[in-house]
């Protein structure tokens, strides 16, 4: 899930000003502003000059770029011009759209990882999770109350969350803000975890009969933090963009519990976009199986896995990221454990895809309008209900964007 630009717009390069409208998203309201711009960089593409803006806003995962060209046409895809004619992918499954490969993949992938109990589950696939995360919300909501349903979640929450509900104006449910805060018994909670900004495992903030709760586990993979048991809930949602980096390909799934609630999901997905893409979830299954079949079927001549890369390139960075922290000596970042992961057998450090970035130095009261100044674009805290003192910093996007941040960064003082 992505809202993106944030404060004066979305930088695009050109060689001569231009003018850009861009959405903006603050607290509970919505607004347009008009930025007119002569040269910077674009979101798509990494920095050109070492005075280049630096663009960290957003989650773009394109530090997978580089294994997959790696990884040559392993992960090619053949589709015959009448394959995807009809709008159904299996007539059996309530979820129609759901392509039966696809559905394979996924289970075949969570038993490998152990990240997610698969068995016992429907299985429904979205444009993305952000619309899964509005199907759940809408199955959750009761239709025959007074009143909607509160949506909340603990800050620092994922940005979206408190959007996505004021977008909708739904009268089955509204955003009411921090789960800490909340006071009532009727509620659906919204758990990501790990956190997508501090990387913190999180659990529940509530317990009440009459509440509910969605578990948004898109970072929940050993490339970010260690894998200790598999997620057992009532609603887990995943994401493609985070777990293998296609993001383009814009599907999440999510596995389900309770069958009225996946009927609910199913229905709300139908409704709304008549069902998800068949070439994503083809191209996808292959890609997944790609991936599956580098551990438990290696090749000599292939050693490269996806895991093991998503590892190896987070290690270098947040050892890069604290060293440029520690030189500029006004930012301080989390401490994170180290745990036995059990996809691997062997200890390991979180390594979260946002580093949560805290400005030390006295004065400065908003830390991404501080690294603003200096050509760095992050996501400031207020956008999660946190303190302006915090910005969230993508750790996922291309070496050379990554290399010129921590560079400037290290030069602050």
């Amino acid at each position: 899930m992505a809202f993106f630009p944030q404060n004066e717009g979305l930088f695009c390069e050109s060689p001569k000003p231009i003018t850009l409208i861009a959405r903006h998203l603050h607290g509970r309201g919505t607004w347009l502003r008009i930025k007119r711009l002569s040269s910077a960089t674009p979101t798509a593409s990494p920095p050109t000059s070492k005075d280049s803006i630096v663009n960290l806003d957003a989650g773009d995962p394109t530090m997978y770029e580089s294994f997959w060209k790696g990884m040559g046409d392993q992960g090619a895809i053949t589709i015959s011009s009448w394959q995807t004619i009809s709008y159904f992918s299996d007539v059996t499954n309530f979820c129609w759209f759901l392509e039966p490969e696809f559905a394979r993949e996924i289970r075949r992938l969570h038993k490998l990882v152990g990240n997610a109990v698969t068995e016992d589950r429907y299985l429904i696939v979205g444009t993305g999770s952000s619309q899964l995360l509005q199907a759940a919300i809408y199955a959750l909501s009761p239709s025959d109350t007074p009143s909607p349903m509160n949506v909340v979640s603990a800050v620092p929450y994922y940005l979206t969350y408190a959007p996505l509900m004021d977008y909708l104006r739904s009268g089955l449910f509204r955003w009411a803000g921090d789960a800490c805060t909340f006071k009532g018994d009727a509620y659906i909670e919204l758990v990501c975890s790990p956190s997508n900004l501090d990387g913190f495992r999180r659990q529940a903030v509530l317990k009440s009969e009459g509440g509910k709760t969605i578990h948004d586990l898109a970072y929940y993979w050993p490339q970010y933090t260690p894998i200790t048991n598999p997620a057992d809930h009532d609603i887990s949602i995943f994401t493609v963009s985070k777990s293998i980096g296609h993001a383009g390909s814009r599907l999440g799934w999510a596995l389900v519990k309770d069958t009225a609630v996946a009927q609910k999901m199913t229905k709300f997905i139908d409704r709304s976009t008549i069902g998800v893409s068949k070439v994503s979830q083809i191209q996808v299954a292959k890609i997944f199986k790609v991936v599956s079949d580098s551990y438990e079927h290696p090749i000599p001549e292939n050693p490269n896995k996806l895991f093991d890369f998503g590892r190896r390139l987070p290690v270098d960075r947040w050892k890069k990221l604290r060293e440029a922290v520690k030189a500029s000596k006004i930012f301080s970042l989390p401490e994170f454990p180290s745990e036995t992961c059990k996809f691997t057998g062997e200890k390991a450090e979180t390594l979260p895809a946002f580093a949560w970035l805290k400005c030390e130095k006295e004065g400065i009261e908003d830390c991404a309008s501080f690294l603003r100044t200096h050509k760095i674009l992050t996501r400031g805290g207020s956008y999660f209900g946190a303190s302006p003192n915090y910005t969230r910093v993508s750790m996922i996007d291309r070496d050379e964007t990554f290399d010129l941040f921590t560079e400037r960064l290290s030069s602050l003082h």
